[in-house]
């Protein structure tokens, strides 16, 4: 095998569920090969650079074998090796993640109950806001 379409590798390397989801992300031009945005039917080839964006990452991959069947993971992952510069990246991002966690993950609870709405309030014992001087 010469070559293989880009979708089908990165299908086949598990970067993606789907082959269709793999030619959506190609679409919305999330993937570069050799420096270069293709489009799903774009060969790959034994050597070539693909980088993928994906969930706010960069992944930049050598290409060392072609497959067209999607296997197990540990299989999958023979089929490329991550660029130096790539590991660095996730790890940094991966530290930063860990010093800097998301806000929105420490809130404990969703709406506040009626009655947790009614502590928060405290309007002073009065059950309506008006204020009546009587």
């Amino acid at each position: 095998m010469d070559g293989l379409r880009i979708d089908k590798w990165l299908w086949a390397a598990r970067f993606y569920k789907t082959r269709g989801l793999a030619t959506e992300e190609i679409g919305k031009g999330r993937v570069e090969v050799n420096g270069q945005e293709v489009k799903p039917a774009r060969e790959v080839k034994v050597g070539d650079t693909v980088t993928v964006r994906r969930e706010g990452l960069k992944r930049t991959v050598v290409v060392k074998s072609l497959s067209n069947m999607r296997g197990p993971a540990p299989v999958a992952q023979q089929l490329y090796e991550e660029t130096a510069e790539s590991l660095a990246e996730r790890e940094k991002a991966a530290q930063q993640r860990r010093y800097a966690p998301e806000p929105a993950n420490t809130i404990e609870h969703g709406r506040p109950t009626k009655r947790e709405r009614r502590d928060l309030d405290d309007w002073g014992g009065r059950w309506s806001a008006s204020l009546d001087d009587d």
